[in-house]
């Protein structure tokens, strides 16, 4: 099985009915609780969503270091601002929808402009929110956070990595965006599977001549690892990237991959215009043009539904990303 073992993933990885499953939103709650512990500048604040954003750890062990700053994520990022121009360094949890969604002009001026180091917790984010709907589902926050100077934009792919780059964020000397998932979704990686803000890791790797990258980001990155696994059955050879920081971009990774496979797919929870895929299409056209396919929300609004339900109505399902990399391996030029 072309696991690579560099990155140590679950013994069942393609087991998804018996894996564990946890929301990446868990693995930021552990995570600020460690940061905490480790580090007695770093502050919490949240808009009235304590425990759905599960910054509760937090607040239960450091109530004198936590701000129940109610519905208003205006001052949510302004205070914090404040406070981290001090030499704090502050966590703002809400909804994805509403932080950044609600709160982008204050996040861009008063924290990207002035380049202090608060670190945005965008929780529920994408159409896993469920039955919410389209309202509450954040399907354009990557859009919006990576186009402002100096933000950091770090998407996990499972509960592991959240609570990893959560406590790797509070070594960023700058603002951070993290991007979490309502929903319970597969722990595939482990403690010890390596992560580092701006590196990307190979998770699967055919070996030999490859015949397409697929360079996901978020909780999808399992149903790439499960896509790949079902064509190397049908003798196509795929590599899977776990992108998760999608800036600063591991341009490096990406561009090795399109050399060494002539093809790229991008799998992401998210609208596909200014996504993650947007800026590996952007890496690409400038470094290595390849013909590329695009798995993720097509330019519509949300829906009420089940996570999984959803996932396979906008087209981010196995099946899905399967159909993709035949779609671009019909595109190759060598």
């Amino acid at each position: 099985m072309p696991i690579n073992p560099k990155v140590k993933l679950v013994e069942n990885v393609l087991e998804k009915a018996k894996i564990e499953q946890a929301p990446t939103r868990k693995g930021y709650g552990e995570g600020l609780l460690a940061a905490g512990e480790a580090n007695e500048k770093v502050v919490a604040l949240c808009a009235d969503l304590t425990e759905s954003t599960q910054m509760h750890l937090f607040a239960k062990k450091f109530p004198q270091r936590f701000i129940e700053m109610g519905v208003a994520e205006q001052n949510l990022a302004t205070v914090a601002a404040g406070l981290a121009n001090y030499g704090k360094i502050p966590f703002i949890s809400s909804y994805a929808m509403f932080s950044p969604g609600r709160n982008w002009e204050q996040i861009r001026t008063t924290i990207c402009y002035n380049e202090v180091s608060v670190k945005i917790a965008g929780s529920h984010a994408g159409v896993s929110v469920g039955p919410d709907g389209a309202t509450h589902q954040a399907i354009e926050d990557i859009a919006l956070m990576r186009p402002i100077p100096n933000m950091t934009v770090i998407n996990p792919c499972d509960a592991h990595e959240a609570k990893k780059a959560t406590m790797a964020a509070v070594g960023v000397n700058g603002p951070v965006y993290l991007r979490f998932a309502r929903e319970k979704t597969p722990v595939f990686t482990t403690s010890e599977t390596p992560f580092e803000v701006g590196k990307a890791e190979i998770f699967w790797d055919a070996g030999g001549k490859l015949d397409v990258a697929v360079i996901a980001c978020g909780p999808l990155v399992h149903n790439a690892i499960l896509a790949a696994a079902d064509l190397e059955k049908e003798g196509i050879k795929i590599r899977v990237i776990n992108n998760h920081t999608i800036k600063p971009m591991d341009e490096k990774t990406i561009i090795e991959a399109a050399r060494d496979a002539g093809a790229v797919v991008t799998v992401e929870e998210h609208q596909v215009q200014g996504g993650m895929g947007s800026a590996v299409a952007e890496v690409l056209a400038k470094n290595y043009p390849v013909p590329i396919e695009f798995v993720g929300v097509q330019n519509r609004f949300g829906e009420s539904g089940t996570p999984n339900e959803l996932i396979e109505h906008f087209g981010m399902g196995v099946s899905h990303i399967k159909e993709a990399v035949k779609k671009v391996l019909k595109r190759k030029t060598k």
